[in-house]
């Protein structure tokens, strides 16, 4: 049996989709298969795939569109290898990224495990600035991958794999937005382990302009709620973080109608944010662009949890997550 079976839902991203394949054509560690699975799109990669069958263990399926949670599943259920994999179609990763994850799991036996995200030398000023807004502690309190996080690591399908057991026990992906999280939190709770692996990072390109990035980081608050009331216990102090934000900078900007004093702390964070990133990228614009990204990223997420957790919790009306998914999912091409 194979290690490794990759799983890779694609949805009209047929130029992503071949620098991915390049980057798994130049791993140490071949011991792996590759399922890419088209779910209806218009303009597919086949041909893509095609340039690669003499070099990679691949195989190429096309289906209707269900979105990406039962694309994945469609993947698993056809995968043969003993841990299944999923990297999003627009990740780029590191040639020993298979070495690592391997002697990882020599040493720990995980059942269910993930790695962080970083931005290529390659990627764009906008996509370097926003990738940090999405992992810097900052703005995420370290969540996303980082050891020193304010919550337990959860593996997100950008950079997530787990065992036959795991998927034989728990099952897939549910059709929702979060559905990373949800399953994340479902294997955790039906007792398997579950680890970060820092070194086993992939390169994930973000959305390219500041309106998607915005649409993104606003569903995901939207889906928090959805998560909250699905599973209790996995809402943390660090996922209300986005909401005080917002509404502590509200705050602060009428209290500064009376006293300009009252905009020093926001000053001090923006200063904060600045000096960081640009002491990580190593780039005046992209510390300036940080800037925007990040409130970007914690008002998005603030004003999308705010407003579904009145409707949802408080006032117990329906809204229509899903909807904002697909939305979401079909302008992402």
């Amino acid at each position: 049996m194979i290690s490794y079976s990759i799983i890779i839902p694609v949805y009209n991203r047929p130029a992503e989709v071949r620098e991915l394949l390049e980057s798994l054509v130049n791993q140490t560690c071949k011991d792996f298969e590759v399922l890419i699975v088209e779910d209806g799109s218009a303009v597919p990669c086949d041909e893509v795939v095609k340039e690669y069958e003499d070099r990679l263990n691949i195989r190429y399926f096309f289906k209707p569109n269900s979105g990406r949670s039962l694309t994945r599943n469609y993947g698993m259920e056809r995968a043969e290898g003993k841990y299944q994999l999923f990297f999003d179609s627009d990740c780029i990763i590191p040639e020993d990224y298979f070495e690592k994850v391997t002697n990882y799991l020599k040493e720990t036996k995980a059942d269910c495990f993930g790695g962080p995200d970083r931005a290529h030398s390659s990627f764009s000023l906008m996509q370097k600035a926003i990738s940090y807004s999405m992992t810097s502690f900052l703005t995420t309190g370290g969540i996303r991958g980082s050891k020193k996080g304010l919550e337990k690591f959860v593996p997100r399908t950008f950079n997530m794999g787990f065992s036959r057991e795991v998927y034989q026990n728990v099952g897939g992906f549910k059709d929702m937005f979060g559905e990373d999280i949800d399953l994340s939190t479902r294997i955790r709770k039906a007792g398997f382990t579950v680890e970060l692996f820092p070194d086993a990072y992939v390169y994930h390109k973000r959305r390219v302009s500041l309106k998607s990035f915005y649409r993104q980081v606003y569903v995901f608050g939207m889906a928090r709620v959805d998560l909250y009331q699905m599973h209790p216990d996995s809402l943390k102090l660090v996922h209300l973080l986005p909401a005080c934000f917002v509404l502590g900078v509200v705050f602060l900007l009428l209290s500064s109608l009376v006293c300009p004093w009252a905009l020093l702390p926001l000053g001090i964070y923006i200063l904060a944010l600045f000096l960081e990133s640009l002491w990580v990228n190593k780039s005046l614009p992209i510390a300036l662009l940080s800037i925007v990204t990040s409130f970007i990223q914690l008002g998005g997420y603030g004003i999308g949890f705010i407003g579904a957790f009145i409707r949802k919790v408080i006032l117990k009306q329906q809204v229509d997550v899903e909807a904002e998914l697909k939305k979401h999912y079909k302008k992402k091409a």
